[in-house]
């Protein structure tokens, strides 16, 4: 079963700051509520530990922290998105997962020279989807290989 056709993609909308972002569904392993997060010395800034998570040490990154957006406190509707980059999974800190939409693929255009916050760098694209602007982010790029490599080893600890 194909979560995507080609005229349509479904996305996982979340909120960081007051933006929305959307990642396709077919990254995403599960959305989990904050808990314990074990700090890991001698990482990256925006690497904010691991949690044991159904067996599995999952390295968490702050996203806020990782887009440039300050970081703010944890709260109720603070959930760590759980995505699989290359073959590992990542839990990823957003302020709140809203829900999961259908994208009509010929309304996604690229991303702007100037997208509020965001590095362009990390932007798959834009959907106008009626009074909301989603920013389609490329999971791929949100991370580089190094930063990768670095996390497959904090994984392993």
């Amino acid at each position: 079963m194909s979560f995507e056709t080609a005229t349509e993609k479904k996305v996982i909308v979340f909120q960081l700051k007051d933006e929305e972002f959307a990642v396709s569904v077919q990254q995403i392993g599960s959305i989990e509520r904050i808990q314990t997060i074990t700090r890991v010395p001698n990482t990256a800034k925006f690497v904010k530990g691991v949690i044991n998570l159904r067996g599995v040490v999952t390295p968490i990154i702050d996203l806020r922290s990782r887009l440039g957006i300050e970081e703010t406190d944890y709260n109720e509707s603070t959930r760590i998105i759980i995505v699989y980059l290359e073959d590992m999974e990542v839990g990823l800190i957003v302020d709140a997962a809203n829900d999961v939409i259908d994208i009509p693929t010929d309304i996604i255009e690229p991303a702007p020279e100037v997208i509020g916050v965001v590095n362009q760098d990390y932007i798959e694209g834009v959907a106008k989807l009626e009074n909301r602007l989603l920013i389609l982010l490329d999971l791929r790029k949100i991370l580089t290989t190094e930063e990768i490599t670095e996390l497959k080893t904090v994984e392993g600890q």
